[in-house]
């Protein structure tokens, strides 16, 4: 969960590793570094903290001046976050940065101090493989990191320069993802695209165990066996302008505003005539009545658009629906069969424990469905079926529009599937797509309508020590996804139950003052929902209530009412999704957290 950067061009290499370091902070920021050929020698500048510490660090001792060079923004897995424990990771002739874990590093360690008497300076996994390069490195740079590649475990990939290999960047890719950009004269790598759209929208993605080497302005490519292939240059279809903040405060701000767009792009090319159409995924209706269960598979904010679409395609398809957690799914053993459906969702379409799953399914004949919003992506390459969504590039690491457009296709897919299966009318099935049409501008005026009243409501939760998010139905499943924005960004302590479980355990935590935001919605069960508001707001609790703009909500029940748009009952998660989201933002904006740089987090999760 790093990220890496390298490039080769006649540039100031120092410049262009910072800036593309910058697009990357969301995979990581406890320490930064770069390593650069200044006349003919790898210089190294590296420190803790985030990347503007190395740049005021570089401005009192000078930067690595030179045209080609490496660069790492790291999320520590290995060793505390610290000056000699960042990237990049020397030998005596070999100098990395790394993405990802090497799983056999202490064998490897051990091999190193008996064979050679090595001595470590850091507790990484990265100097470890750093030094492997060494201890092999016979003057063939591609034979030396093929060798290395057969011995080293894990999902990793490397930026690699050797010192008697001046002007040269080699790179490889095992499950973490690379890539190769091309531009003029000039040639990059990077984890991912928006480190370099700055420069060019040209790029190669790298494949397992693919090696790449970027000499002279250009890149050449062999494969594990060293033999030259030839790779499709493939071209980025956002801009530099659509991966900077454009004038908002936050990306996360920007990102919530750019919903609409988002999810309107998502669902146009899917919709014909009034109704779903997702042949273009490899999706058609015969493949859709042929399947007996579903399980959807995901991590975090992908899991709970699962959850949703749970419901929907429970209530609607009468299919019956798991949702796992990637990280637990792989090791239940669960019954799968081969007439099953196993979607994965992923907003990198990288996630290491879903990639996992995926290899997992194969294995037992079950058909696999991939909804993931990177182009050639892991996930969607392996996945027998993909539906990509069309969030753009998505900064902050709470994730907002990508859940969003995760919400709008798993509609799409329940929809389908329902009509297919002759649980719904074609009627029934254009009414609820044409709901699903009108959602951009809904959730559009929604925005607009909601910041002032969630501005103002977020001072009233800053000083909390912890709150819950409860529901019901529906409610629940989007209750979750709001209680993790929160304690994301804000570091409130929030957690999310099913309303009715309340009296069972959960009232107990309640307290004086202590926040409760009730998401209401669903009316068929409104009554249910306000009673249970209700017994929090007699034990001392504040109560905030999400609900339709036309609920009647009793006001004892209620200190604070968000209200939003009513609409079918069913689409409901798509816009009472807006308030958690800018409450959420508020809060953490209040209280003067880094917002698109939670602690501890880092956006892409490629590693277990």
């Amino acid at each position: 969960m790093c990220g890496i950067v390298g490039y080769v061009g006649t540039r100031d290499c120092s410049d262009v590793l910072v800036s593309a370091l910058t697009k990357l902070e969301y995979r990581g920021y406890d320490s930064a570094g770069i390593a650069v050929f200044e006349n003919g020698k790898i210089e190294v500048a590296k420190s803790k903290g985030r990347l503007s510490d190395l740049v005021d660090k570089m401005k009192k001792e000078g930067k690595p001046r030179g045209h080609a060079g490496i660069g790492h923004t790291r999320w520590a897995t290995h060793g505390e976050p610290s000056d000699i424990n960042s990237h990049p990771h020397s030998g005596r002739r070999v100098t990395i940065v790394h993405n990802g874990i090497i799983e056999n590093y202490k064998e490897i360690k051990q091999f190193l101090i008996e064979n050679e008497r090595t001595e470590f300076l850091s507790d990484t996994d990265t100097e470890v493989v750093a030094q492997l390069l060494d201890f092999y490195y016979d003057g063939n740079p591609i034979r030396c990191i093929r060798k290395v590649l057969h011995e080293v475990r894990g999902s990793f990939a490397l930026g690699i320069v050797f010192a008697d290999r001046p002007e040269t960047v080699y790179a490889v890719r095992c499950e973490s993802p690379l890539i190769v950009g091309q531009g003029m004269g000039e040639a990059f790598i990077a984890s991912d695209v928006p480190a370099i759209i700055k420069y060019t929208k040209d790029y190669y993605l790298l494949e397992y165990g693919e090696i790449a080497v970027l000499k002279n302005g250009s890149a050449t490519f062999c494969d594990f066996h060293g033999r030259m292939i030839e790779k499709e240059l493939k071209t980025a279809d956002f801009d530099e302008d659509s991966a900077e903040k454009g004038g908002y405060e936050h990306f996360m701000i920007k990102e919530i505003h750019e919903q609409p767009t988002a999810v309107k792009t998502t669902i146009t090319p899917r919709i014909e005539n009034g109704l779903p159409n997702l042949s273009e995924c490899g999706i058609t209706p015969e493949t859709l009545q042929s399947f007996n269960n579903i399980f959807i598979v995901a991590c975090g904010t992908a899991m709970h658009a699962g959850m949703v679409g749970k419901y929907v395609i429970e209530k609607l398809a009468r299919v019956s629906v798991t949702v796992d957690i990637a990280s637990e799914f792989r090791y239940r053993n669960p019954l799968i069969n081969e007439n099953d459906l196993v979607i994965i969702i992923s907003q990198s379409g990288e996630t290491a424990d879903s990639k996992a799953v995926l290899s997992l399914v194969k294995e037992t004949g079950a058909k696999t469905l991939a909804i993931v919003n990177v182009k050639g992506s892991s996930i969607a390459r392996e996945a027998d079926m993909v539906i990509y969504t069309h969030a753009g590039p998505e900064i902050a690491v709470a994730s907002t529009k990508a859940y969003m457009v995760q919400l709008a296709v798993m509609y799409l897919l329940a929809f389908e599937m329902a009509y297919a299966k002759g649980r719904i009318s074609e009627d029934k099935c254009r009414q609820l797509t044409g709901q699903l049409v009108k959602m951009p501008d809904i959730i559009a005026g929604a925005i607009d309508s909601l910041v002032d009243d969630c501005q103002y409501i977020s001072t009233k939760l800053i000083t909390a020590d912890s709150l819950l998010y409860i529901g019901r139905g529906l409610d629940y499943a989007l209750s979750m996804e709001g209680s993790l924005k929160l304690k994301e960004i804000s570091y409130i302590h929030s957690e999310s139950y099913a309303a009715g479980e309340l009296k069972h355990g959960t009232i107990s935590l309640i307290t004086e003052g202590m926040p409760v935001i009730a998401v209401a919605t669903q009316n068929s069960l409104l009554e249910k929902t306000v009673s249970n508001i209700k017994e929090v707001k007699a034990r001392g609790a504040m109560t905030i209530v999400i609900c339709d703009e036309y609920a009647e909500i009793d006001k004892d029940a209620a200190d604070y009412t968000i209200r939003v748009p009513r609409i079918p009952e069913t689409l409901m998660p798509m816009v009472a999704t807006v308030p958690m989201q800018l409450l959420a933002y508020y809060t953490s904006v209040n209280k003067g957290n880094d917002v698109d740089k939670p602690r501890n987090l880092a956006k892409s999760v490629t590693v277990e």
